[in-house]
């Protein structure tokens, strides 16, 4: 597995970011193109040595284990910018954290980093060939790129979605936007709070009631899971085989 990394000049956001990009084994001997999975806080993948907490998602674990289950695609692992991460991730602001720079950074996504990265590797450039990922604030960002248009994310996964954000605006945005075709992933920890656990079923609620079914949406609890790296890395592999299928 061969890594890329690279920074790069976010117009949007009028910021420089690092990005980790992570290609298949197969790459350098198929001539075939891949799909694409973007990964908000980019820090916490692979190195403890720069992941919050010293904890990673062991996205080098997960990776090879995917391939050898027939699931191949080129990962990009999307730094955040520290203390912006907040208004970064945020669609809506909040009335005591603010932020509310979410919409940029989207357009940061799809404007300038996926044009970059079709640009510069065999991808396959179709929306139900990329995906984005993220946990809590990243899940959150992750729910509100799908329904945002235009998007260019097919398939999202929703990993404890920091839903409380914003006054729960994200659950209104949901049920008023447009049924979006494409694949959704959703999760919580139980043991992530009753506020957390409350929010993400009724996340789930509102996308089984926009038309989202067995095929379309998998919405796990996992008993005894809390909102930590560890538990995200736990549940990693199983999202990432369901979105790449």
């Amino acid at each position: 597995m061969e890594k890329h990394t690279f920074q790069i000049w976010s117009p949007q956001l009028r910021n420089r970011r690092g990005v980790d990009v992570y290609l298949p084994a197969s790459y350098g001997s198929a001539r075939r193109r891949y799909a694409v999975v973007y990964l908000h806080d980019g820090q916490n993948l692979w190195d403890p040595t720069i992941a919050f907490g010293g904890t990673t998602w062991q996205l080098d674990r997960a990776i090879p284990a995917l391939a050898d289950r027939g699931f191949e695609a080129i990962f990009v692992g999307v730094h955040n910018t520290g203390a912006a991460r907040l208004a970064e991730y945020s669609p809506f602001p909040d009335p005591r954290h603010g932020g509310g720079r979410g919409a940029r950074y989207v357009s940061f996504l799809r404007d300038t980093l996926k044009l970059r990265i079709d640009a510069a590797y065999r991808t396959r450039k179709d929306r139900d060939s990329t995906v984005t990922i993220g946990s809590s604030m990243g899940g959150l960002i992750s729910l509100y790129a799908f329904f945002t248009r235009p998007s260019p994310f097919g398939r999202i996964g929703v990993m404890s979605p920091s839903a409380w954000f914003g006054e729960r605006a994200i659950l209104e945005f949901v049920r008023g936007a447009r049924y979006t075709r494409g694949r959704i992933y959703l999760d919580v920890g139980t043991s992530e709070g009753a506020v957390t656990l409350h929010d993400a079923r009724l996340l789930a609620r509102a996308l089984r009631e926009k038309g989202y079914s067995r095929e379309t949406l998998r919405y796990v609890e996992a008993e005894g899971h809390q909102h930590t790296e560890r538990d995200w890395a736990r549940r990693l592999p199983g999202a990432l085989e369901y979105l790449l299928r």
